[in-house]
Parts: structure tokens; C-alpha cells; sequence
């Protein structure tokens, strides 16, 4: 009988009394999958190598997976990250064991834009001081008229990216009868000329953009890219939303130029520091709405994660490349090759 394809679970896929942490990640394929043996790792982060030893398969949550994980047996072929963000990984410790790091990008792609679109209308409809104004009764409603909103039609939205999730921004945005700007140097194209994105300069975003959204992976070169130098470019009526990476943005040059009111105001589904600190200035703010990286965590939003994921890790043990490979060179590296034959051979291609 052949040795079964081993599965592991980072162990904050489960809480502490042993339940799922996320329900709506349903396991039931990878439990029945012919062949497949799944079990949760111990909770350690980073993980641990010792813990990876005889394994072929890692579905990773938010846990790091540094050089120190990687096994020393070289059992281990793919890491299946739970998400589209993969800098917990490391990617060149994973490429030089041979190992295929997978993200889900069809999970996250409608559930990200669809925050960013939250994050622009709440903003430019002023809900949450329209929250606050109806929740003191008549004195609010008393000053009501004193915080119009912005309406869309003809504004520009700039996008720091159109990937995955900044292509499906502008898809969603067509009704809006909105500007579309961009800059992304890696971009496509011809889908950008189908949904009618002008690509511009990096700082014209800014000088332009009514709304900025960052859409784009943090990495050693956008590490900071919203900074003083450019927020100083903005319209004093512009927003800046961020549901990609915090450390893209540059927190305290923003934290001040919200302080000082030389932007309208800004969303933040992520932070440079998570969770803050109690005393972050940023946390006092009014001019900002914060989300605690999870405004696009929803039911739909994990099933398709869990369900891309598993789909990945079944691919590989029939001896397939999975769909959303992040460090495409391992395709060609002989172990990588060598475990699909081995897979297909014992599991069936």
C-alpha cells in the first residue's frame, strides 16, 4: 500500500479547545481525498522544522514560515498559504528546498475590492460622523448639514496596483462613472486598456487621485512607498485607502499629515505595527476608519480561501502544478519535478 500524502494545518487553524478557528474553511475534501493523511501542527511561531519532517503538504494560516522551517528531510513540496500576502513567508528559503509557495488569489480577489469600495463610500459619504451626529439626537441632527458628502461621478480613483484584486477594483467600479488611473510597473496592459485604466507615473497618482487605494505586495521596493514626500502630493480633499500591507505606507508621515488636515481623510484595513499599540496617535484620529485587517473577512471570503488552498495541495499530490505558484523557479528545479513524478505515480496524475 502506498505511503499516504501527509497534510499539515498550522496550529492556528484550531483554537484551544481543539474547534476550528474558521468554520467556513471546510475540510471535508482533503479529509476524504483517497490517500491524504491531515493533522494540525502544535502551535509555534515561527514553525519549526522538527515539525515538518514527514510531511508533504503545508496549509499555512498567519504563522511564519522561515529558513528555520524548512525540514531536513526534503519531503516537504508545497507550502499552501491561506491568503493572497505572503511576506510571513520566506520565499527564497522555499525556493532554494525545492518548495512551491501557493497563494488564493480567486479567494480574495471580490472580497478585498469589495473593501476598498466600503472604505471609499463610507469615507466620501462621512458615514461614521453621521453615525456619531444621529446618536446624539437632535443636536446632531441640528448640525448634520455641516459635513456634506463627495459625491463619486467624475472623480478619479488611483490604484498602486492592478493585479489581481486592483483589476476587479476597477471591474466593480464601472457603474460609478469614475476616472481610472494607475500605476503599476508590472502591469497588464491590455487589461488595463479594457477597463479603460490611464497607467501614469507613481507620483501622478497622487497629484491626480481623489481616492489613492494601495493594491500592490509589500516588498523591499514598496516597503514605504506611501511616504511624506508623497502624501505631500495629494489633494487636500483626497482620501488614501490601504486593505493591502501597512508597511507599504509610511504611518507616521500620515499620521501627521491627517493631524494637520492636509488630506480629507483616510481607510485603513491594515497598520505598519498589529495590533497597535494603545497609544498609537493614530488610534485618536477622526479623520481616519480603521479596520483590524479584516474587512474582507467574510463567509465567502474563507470558503473560497480554504477551498483554493485545499484544491492546491490535492493538485500536487496527483502529481499536478497547483494554480497561484508565487516563486514560479521551483517549477523548474529537478526535486520539485521529481516529487510531481513520484506523486503521479503513486497517486495518479
Amino acid at each position: 500500500m502506498a505511503a499516504p500524502f501527509r497534510v499539515a494545518l498550522s496550529g492556528d487553524f484550531r483554537k484551544a479547545d481543539g474547534s476550528p478557528t474558521y468554520p467556513d474553511f471546510d475540510l471535508e475534501a482533503l479529509r476524504n481525498a483517497p490517500g491524504v493523511e491531515m493533522q494540525y501542527l502544535e502551535v509555534a511561531n515561527p514553525l519549526r522544522a522538527e515539525q515538518l519532517e514527514d510531511f508533504d503538504a503545508l496549509i499555512l494560516l498567519t504563522h511564519r514560515f522561515n529558513a528555520d522551517s524548512v525540514p531536513k528531510s526534503g519531503r516537504l513540496a508545497v507550502v499552501a498559504r491561506f491568503g493572497v500576502g505572503y511576506d510571513t513567508v520566506d520565499v527564497k528559503a522555499c525556493t532554494k528546498a525545492g518548495i512551491a509557495l501557493v497563494i488564493t488569489p480567486d479567494g480574495v480577489r471580490r472580497p478585498v475590492a469589495v473593501s476598498i469600495i466600503t472604505l471609499m463610500l463610507a469615507l466620501t459619504g462621512k458615514l461614521m460622523v453621521k453615525d456619531r451626529l444621529t446618536r446624539q439626537a437632535a443636536e446632531g441632527f441640528a448640525r448634520r448639514s455641516e459635513h456634506m458628502g463627495v459625491g463619486l461621478v467624475g472623480r478619479t480613483i488611483g490604484s498602486l496596483g492592478i493585479g489581481n484584486i486592483g483589476a476587479e477594483l476597477f471591474r466593480l467600479l464601472k457603474p460609478f462613472d469614475m476616472k481610472f488611473i494607475a500605476h503599476d510597473p508590472y502591469a497588464d496592459k491590455a487589461v488595463a486598456a479594457e477597463l479603460g485604466i490611464e497607467l501614469v507615473g507613481l507620483e501622478d497618482v497622487f497629484r491626480r487621485a481623489d481616492i489613492v487605494s494601495v493594491s500592490c505586495p509589500l516588498t523591499p521596493e514598496t516597503h514605504h512607498l506611501v511616504n511624506a514626500e508623497r502624501l505631500a502630493l495629494m489633494k487636500p480633499t483626497a482620501y488614501l485607502i490601504n486593505t493591502a500591507r501597512g508597511p507599504i505606507v509610511d504611518q507616521k508621515a500620515l499620521t501627521k499629515v491627517l493631524q494637520e488636515r492636509r488630506i480629507a481623510g483616510a481607510g485603513l484595513d491594515v497598520l505598519e505595527q498589529e495590533p497597535p499599540d494603545p497609544d498609537d496617535a493614530i488610534l485618536k484620529l477622526d479623520n481616519v476608519i480603521l479596520a483590524p485587517h479584516a474587512l474582507c473577512w467574510t463567509d465567502q471570503c474563507f470558503a473560497g480561501n480554504g477551498a483554493a488552498d485545499v484544491a492546491a495541495v490535492i493538485e500536487v499530490q496527483h502529481g499536478r502544478v497547483p494554480r497561484g505558484v508565487v516563486n514560479r523557479a521551483v517549477l523548474e528545479d529537478a526535486r520539485w519535478k521529481q516529487r510531481l513524478v513520484e506523486y503521479g505515480e503513486r497517486f495518479g496524475g
